[in-house]
């Protein structure tokens, strides 16, 4: 396994992609667990799933504990799905955390998250505290903690 991530940044978005050594069924049944965020998310503000499925489908809601100074609680809600390829969710604000899987060969994932302001419901306060730039570490960090899981 390559530790290399690609990153890209645009005024909406910021993606990260690596190779994982994994099928992308099983990756994506690893993302679609509100329990496994905490291991995967890059900034470390996921602290626990607290409500919702054990397994994410179209239109599902989870609840996550988080911690970004202060702890706080989120409901999010599965935006976008598409099984073993696709898998979006947002919260209230609606900027979007989405997955995206295709089998780079046998045996493995190419796998990029995205943060996305696209659908954000106030895009410009989200800018004016730095993101999406600010996310370029998180979202690098995230997909290598999905790849690591994997080793």
């Amino acid at each position: 396994m390559s530790d290399y991530v690609e990153v890209e940044l645009s005024a909406d978005q910021v993606s990260a992609t690596t190779v994982v050594e994994a099928e992308p069924a099983a990756v994506f049944d690893f993302l679609r667990r509100p329990g496994n965020h905490a291991e995967i998310s890059g900034d470390h503000s996921v602290r626990g799933s607290m409500k919702g499925p054990d397994l994410l489908g179209p239109g599902d809601n989870f609840g996550m504990s988080m911690r970004i100074k202060l702890p706080y609680r989120v409901t999010s809600r599965v935006v976008e799905y598409e099984q073993d390829r696709l898998i979006a969710w947002c919260h209230f604000f609606g900027h979007r955390w989405r997955w995206e899987l295709e089998e780079a060969e046998p045996g493995r994932t190419r796998l990029r998250e995205t943060f996305d302001l696209r659908t954000a419901r106030i895009p410009a306060a989200l800018r004016l505290i730095g993101l999406p730039a600010g996310h370029r570490g998180n979202v690098a960090k995230s997909v290598r903690n999905v790849a690591k899981h994997f080793r």
